[in-house]
């Protein structure tokens, strides 16, 4: 049995099928422990770290960071015995030939490292979080280069050495070769026995290409490859991007917005502030807001539940998991506090608190952005006064809460200088008509304009 065991990227959560790398924790020759991580990878969800699933010491890294790599490709190889000596010279049919790592150690699926059940006559594929992979391969669009889109590619030197026999070349480097338009019957291969090597490819592909001659003095071009920037669509982005055209497609928006007098909300904030249970707690109006809404829930259950196509059902929740959307440095995120309605105050100011504290550290697990049932953004820390917010997938509602801003207001019959917000709240309207949504932000706004007479009279 062979000692040398390569470690595939194992399905991250979710039916995901690549994700990029974003640091390797380990380098070639040292010593690892059995589930001591190993790598980062970031995921369309989330940035996660990746244990070893044998101990040993590492032989082999496959892909550099800021590769993407698919799901079930070799990342690193592990030299399971390294006690046992030197490892013999390799051989011909072992550079031609797949490996893969063995089934023994697995464990019941679902845990980490497990195997992900599949279909009746395809290879298992293991997952480390999460509930299997799409039985879709994985699609990937070709890198373009400012000199692929100004000239085509050239043909390859007549002076080229062509082979007569077989090329010595493992998959991922045939992949590599097929992928970046390299004929690996051109490629003198540097590796064992004459076999090409990743090197190898990359060299001959450089080789292949041209620079690009410089333009003459002339009027400024309509199109100029050079002066572009190309941002490839991946991880967090993609999924969003993925999402928001989703929903956007097929659920029905509507949007009502609500222009709040909340003075006395920020008068009870620093009330709650001077508490000793909130010392150590960094609060702000989203607290009030989020406390709005879960109480505006229990008064309109239907707006806490999604559309099903499958049974041609709503599915009211009993339950609030209040998503709260996060910018963070990879893109939007939307995690959610699981079953908030039960939640008291101070505990929902921490379980705030430990969501956006989690999400600005990119550690997120892909667990808490799943299943939420109700969602608020939180737009006034840009300045902005309000927004339409698109909803995410499979939920019913979700609230843009602006900025709050000095304002002259009419109070008690007198002009006065007040602190106002603007709220927009998006519904699907095959769940949500005018009526209801037009209670359920009324109650919110109410909530805000005396939370303290709310409290006292809705719970």
């Amino acid at each position: 049995m062979s000692r040398i065991k390569e470690f595939n990227l194992p399905d991250l959560g979710e039916g995901l099928t690549e994700g990029e790398i974003l640091a390797w924790l380990v380098k070639v020759g040292d010593t690892i422990e059995l589930n001591q991580p190993i790598v980062e990878v970031e995921t369309a969800k989330a940035a996660v770290e990746i244990p070893a699933k044998w101990a040993g010491v590492v032989t082999k890294i496959f892909h550099e960071a800021g590769v993407t790599v698919e799901v079930g490709q070799p990342i690193i190889s592990i030299d399971t015995d390294p006690g046992a000596g030197d490892l013999p010279e390799p051989s011909a049919e072992s550079l031609a030939a797949v490996e893969v790592a063995p089934s023994e150690g697995a464990i019941e699926p679902g845990m980490i490292g497990s195997p992900a059940p599949s279909a009746p006559g395809v290879g298992r594929t293991p997952v480390l979080v999460g509930y299997g992979v799409r039985e879709a391969s994985a699609k990937r669009r070709p890198r373009v280069s400012a000199a692929a889109v100004s000239a085509p590619a050239p043909a390859v030197p007549p002076a080229a050495p062509v082979r007569s026999g077989p090329v010595l070349a493992k998959p991922p480097v045939r992949k590599l070769a097929r992928d970046l338009g390299v004929d690996l019957a051109t490629i003198a291969g540097t590796g064992p026995l004459g076999s090409v090597t990743r090197e190898d490819v990359h060299k001959a592909a450089e080789g292949a290409a041209q620079p690009v001659a410089k333009a003459a003095p002339g009027p400024v071009a309509v199109f100029d490859a050079s002066r572009e920037q190309r941002i490839p669509v991946k991880g967090v982005r993609k999924l969003t991007a993925e999402n928001m055209v989703t929903s956007a497609f097929t659920a029905p928006h509507v949007t009502e917005f609500l222009t709040v007098d909340v003075t006395r909300s920020m008068k009870a904030l620093d009330k709650l502030k001077a508490r000793p249970e909130f010392a150590e707690l960094r609060i702000s109006p989203l607290l009030l807001v989020a406390k709005a809404v879960l109480l505006a829930v229990k008064r309109h259950p239907m707006v806490n539940s999604s559309w099903s196509a499958a049974t041609n059902e709503i599915v009211v929740k009993e339950y609030v998991n209040l998503g709260i959307a996060a910018a963070t440095e990879r893109g939007l995120i939307v995690p959610n506090v699981k079953d908030a309605g039960r939640l008291s105050l101070v505990e929902l100011a921490e379980a705030l608190n430990a969501l956006v504290r989690t999400a600005k550290s990119g550690k997120t697990p892909p667990a808490d952005m799943t299943h939420g049932t109700l969602s608020i953004t939180n737009v006034g820390v840009f300045g902005v006064d309000t927004g339409t917010p698109i909803l995410p997938p499979g939920e019913s509602a979700i609230l843009a809460f602006g900025a709050i801003r000095p304002t002259p207001w009419v109070h008690k019959g007198k002009i006065k200088v007040r602190q106002v917000t603007t709220l927009g709240l998006s519904f699907d309207h095959r769940i949500i008509d005018g009526e209801l949504g037009s209670k359920f932000l009324r109650d919110i706004g109410a909530f805000l304009t005396d939370p303290e007479a709310a409290i006292l009279a809705w719970t």
